[in-house]
């Protein structure tokens, strides 16, 4: 099994140990190396063939310097051979085993996760994840809305027949003096019929607004219905000359706030209250009833 990263390392390997052999070896043994690499088919031999051209480097490189001092000392050289300390190319040197220690777990590492090693061991020692399946909930069916009533309006006409009487006042003289005796003077009661006053009260009137344009939208959802009683002031021509108020409620904030809405609205198309024929100004309830139609 090949892998490109894998080989580029080992190559680079052959490539530098290479040229760390002395100059005289260094283009024979690149040369040599490489064919020899190139023969190798998986990447894990090549890697491992590139750590031994590294050790082989320094092998090469002890054994090759070892007759160069034994001869510079022989011939009475300047230096004294006591005075140098030739680098150690040991194979066991300490800096030999932590190079050779650094390059083996970087090339294990490339090399798991290249093959994907670290994926399998990954999902060996993972648990299982087990899924239970849960039924799902069927939702309940929402009641039955109730039916609609038929949404009707209704206007009333209240009509009051006031009489109002009239007395007169009898009067006694009280001006007998005390040392007089008080004459008896047979009182005279004169005893009027009362005039009866047809009066007519007011109402809704021509153009009055619709009471459907004020049933509010919430009540009609939830299919609530009912009347309020209110009271209004108008002159004599129908305005009002005051806020409506609420006589009598329907039980429900919705529809008296709409009833008294209404009210406003109708100011100018009340009919006003009569006195015998005359249109005077009055203050009178009536009521608003907020009906579903069938």
């Amino acid at each position: 099994m090949k892998n490109n990263l894998v080989d580029g390392i080992a190559r680079s390997l052959v490539q530098h140990a290479a040229r760390k052999a002395p100059a005289s070896l260094a283009q024979r043994l690149e040369e040599e190396w490489l064919a020899d690499f190139e023969e190798r088919r998986s990447s894990l031999s090549r890697l491992r063939f590139g750590v031994g051209c590294y050790w082989a480097t320094h092998v090469i490189a002890h054994e090759y310097l070892e007759p160069k001092v034994a001869t510079a000392s022989a011939s009475g050289a300047t230096i004294a051979a006591s005075g140098y300390t030739p680098p150690d190319y040991s194979f066991l040197s300490r800096r030999s085993v932590a190079v050779l220690g650094i390059l083996a777990v970087h090339a294990v590492i490339i090399y798991a996760f290249a093959t994907g090693l670290v994926h399998t061991v990954i999902t060996k020692l993972a648990p299982p994840i087990t899924v239970y399946p849960t039924q799902p909930r069927t939702p309940e069916a929402p009641p039955p809305l109730p039916d609609l009533p038929e949404f009707q309006t209704q206007d009333l006409e209240i009509d009051h027949l006031v009489t109002v009487p009239k007395f007169d006042v009898i009067t006694t003289p009280d001006n007998v003096a005390p040392q007089e005796q008080p004459q008896i003077v047979p009182a005279v009661t004169t005893v009027t019929q009362p005039t009866v006053v047809n009066r007519v009260m007011g109402g809704p009137g021509k153009n009055f607004p619709n009471t459907d344009d004020y049933y509010p939208p919430a009540m009609i959802r939830q299919g609530v219905t009912g009347s309020t009683t209110v009271r209004v002031c108008t002159d004599d021509r129908g305005r009002l000359t005051g806020d409506p108020t609420l006589v009598q409620t329907s039980g429900f904030a919705g529809l008296d706030q709409g009833a008294l809405k209404l009210a406003r609205a109708g100011s100018g198309h009340y009919r006003a209250s009569t006195e015998d024929g005359r249109a005077v100004s009055s203050c009178y309830p009536f009521r608003v009833t907020f009906a579903m139609r069938q």
